[in-house]
């Protein structure tokens, strides 16, 4: 088994189920006592989204740097960005530090091709749905179509993960947006939709979406899991 560097912390309460969920796969894969070897860096959150509101992301990178460094130092063998935003700044990590990077469109998009689906919706931050570093991943790499929310859905989107779920709360009247947001991009062609940010694993299932959902989260520890036991990249 090699050993997973984490940069966690975007925010705390996605970093912890990415925690337990590598450590329960492993346990299933392995049986007995079996858990992952892993190195975690918690950044300081608040820091983070001041940065990123502000558009500071040469900021933003040089803390997820500084994460990528020691966790490095400390004897990672890999990284794993526990956020779908902060993928932003994946390249000036991968340029920065010699670790293969296991990066989380990528897994997303095996998911979703793995299910014969060419179609998706893609929710997320407001910086993960206007930036193009996500989009044109899955478009130019993987052959995706992308749909995206309108813009009044990606505010009403935006806040609820920073307002709300950051903070570990789930209303159930933010469900409904969510999934009627979902439920329209389906009517207009959508065949599946990647929930692209770790903390939409909060709201469950959402089976009532009617179309399939590809949570990042659970995904993404799929492919770390896959890599420390010699399974994937």
């Amino acid at each position: 088994m090699k050993t997973l560097g984490l940069i966690g912390g975007m925010s705390w309460e996605s970093t912890a189920h990415y925690y337990a969920c590598i450590n329960r796969l492993v346990a299933g894969r392995l049986g007995g006592l079996h858990s992952a070897r892993l190195l975690l860096y918690s950044v300081e959150f608040h820091e983070l989204q001041a940065l990123q509101h502000a558009d500071d992301w040469t900021g933003a990178a040089r803390l997820l740097v500084d994460a990528a460094r020691r966790l490095e130092r400390a004897g990672a063998e890999a990284l794993v960005i526990c956020a779908n935003t902060m993928h932003i700044v994946a390249p000036e990590i991968e340029q920065t530090v010699p670790l293969p990077l296991i990066h989380i469109a990528d897994a997303a998009a095996t998911a979703v091709k793995q299910q014969g689906l060419r179609t998706v919706a893609l929710l997320g931050t407001r910086f993960t749905m206007d930036q193009p570093f996500y989009r044109e991943r899955l478009e130019r790499r993987h052959a995706l179509r992308v749909l995206l929310p309108d813009e009044p859905e990606r505010q009403a989107i935006h806040h609820i993960i920073f307002e709300e779920l950051c903070r570990g709360e789930v209303r159930p009247a933010s469900r409904e947006i969510f999934c009627r947001v979902i439920a329209r991009l389906a009517a207009a062609g959508a065949q599946g939709a990647i929930l692209g940010c770790t903390e939409f694993t909060l709201f469950g299932a959402g089976a009532e979406a009617g179309i399939p959902l590809f949570d990042t989260t659970e995904i993404h520890a799929r492919a770390a899991v896959d890599w420390t036991l010699g399974a994937g990249v």
